[in-house]
């Protein structure tokens, strides 16, 4: 089993930057990639960005040049920077991790307005 717990999620205007957090516990020798997705009211879940264990990502196409994903291996933790927000950006962001089975967590909103 593997316990994802994201935040960082918030109230941003356009333009502005936030940083998502998923900190993974449990079974996590046995996860090969993590990522973000994101769900927009009315919308199916869709990738953001996905990092390997081995430090490759893949990212959405309607986020590149914009947002980050990195990891911090001590930590267990991965992050999403994301900078030059828009409204489309707006939605709940879940955390994933691949091992055997797919792990998701919670869920953090992120909403972009004026």
């Amino acid at each position: 089993q593997v316990q994802l717990v994201e935040s960082g999620g918030g109230l941003v205007q356009p333009g502005g930057s936030l940083r998502l957090s998923c900190a993974a516990s449990g079974s996590i020798s046995s996860i090969y990639s993590m990522g973000w997705y994101r769900q927009a009211p009315g919308n199916q879940r869709e990738l953001v960005a996905t990092i390997t264990s081995g430090g490759s990502t893949n990212y959405a196409d309607s986020v590149k040049g914009r947002f980050t994903i990195s990891r911090d291996n001590a930590k267990n933790t991965i992050y999403l920077q994301m900078n030059s927000l828009k409204p489309e950006d707006t939605a709940v962001y879940y955390c994933n991790a691949a091992s055997h089975w797919s792990y998701w967590g919670r869920g953090t909103q992120v909403t972009v307005s004026s």
